[in-house]
Order: structure tokens, then C-alpha cells, then sequence
């Protein structure tokens, strides 16, 4: 900021400028002074042109960051958004899961019921089976047993 610096070359020489005597007035080379002046009067619209383009590319700088900031919380809402909808699909997956599971069991446990009925029926229906051809083995048997008694009674009453 040269003007600044011209400015300031100027109070510095004022300071510094020898005073008059019972005054409040000092002595300063007019030419000099003058000559300070116009080049701070100069300097002055290129340094305050400066000074609004910074100002300028600050405030788009600042106005990119919000934008910028904007944009990554609008991107952090959605993440969280999906995490959280992901979230919950999981828990309807996990739930659905859950349920096919126990319909699974109930009907594994229905048919298991079913085919140990069927076996019980068809085992109670060998056992009668077995219990009538044990009965007639036992009366053939007994017959059987019964002929030799004849037998030996017929062979007696042969003998006698």
C-alpha cells in the first residue's frame, strides 16, 4: 500500500519538522510536503483498487466455503439417510428372515407329527398282524403237540 506509506512519510515529517517558537506551528518544506501529498493522492485509487479485489476474492472465497460447506452437510444428510434406510432394510430383511424361520419349524414340526402318526398306525397294524400270526403259529403248534398225543395214545392202544 504505497499511498499508506506516503501518508505515513508525511505525519513522520510533520513529527519531525522544526517548530516555530511560542507556536503551536511548525516549519515544513512546503515543496517536499506537497510532492508527499500528491504521490499518496496518486497511489491512493491503485491501492484502494487493491484493496477492493481483495476484498472481492475474500467474499468469493468466504462464499465458496459456504457453498462448499452447504454441500458436504447436504451429502452428510444423505449418508445418514441411506445409513439410516439401509439400517431399517436390514432389520425388515432380518425380521422377514426370522419369520420364514419359525414358518419353517411350525410346518417341519407339523410334518414330523404327520409321519410319526403314519408310522405309529402302520407299526400298530404289523403288531396286530404279528399277534395274529403268532396266535396261529401257537394253535398249529398246539395241534402239532396235540397229534403226537394221538400218536402215542394210537401206539398204546397198538401195543395193548
Amino acid at each position: 500500500m504505497d499511498s499508506v506509506e506516503k501518508l505515513t512519510s508525511a505525519i513522520t515529517m510533520v513529527e519531525e519538522a522544526r517548530g516555530v517558537p511560542l507556536s503551536a506551528s511548525c516549519v515544513v518544506h512546503r515543496g517536499e510536503m506537497l510532492e508527499l501529498l500528491d504521490e499518496a493522492r496518486a497511489a491512493l485509487p491503485n491501492d484502494l483498487e487493491s484493496a477492493q479485489k481483495l476484498i472481492a476474492a475474500r467474499d468469493a472465497i468466504i462464499e465458496e466455503g459456504r457453498v462448499s460447506a452447504e454441500q458436504m452437510i447436504a451429502m452428510a444428510r444423505e449418508d445418514v439417510a441411506r445409513m439410516v434406510e439401509q439400517t431399517s432394510i436390514v432389520q425388515l430383511a432380518r425380521d422377514e428372515a426370522r419369520k420364514i424361520l419359525d414358518e419353517a419349524r411350525t410346518l417341519g414340526d407339523q410334518e414330523k407329527q404327520e409321519v410319526e402318526e403314519y408310522i405309529d398306525g402302520r407299526l400298530a397294524t404289523l403288531e396286530v398282524i404279528l399277534n395274529k400270526t403268532q396266535d396261529a403259529v401257537a394253535r398249529g403248534r398246539e395241534r402239532l403237540a396235540g397229534a403226537n398225543d394221538k400218536d402215542v395214545l394210537s401206539q398204546l392202544s397198538d401195543a395193548d
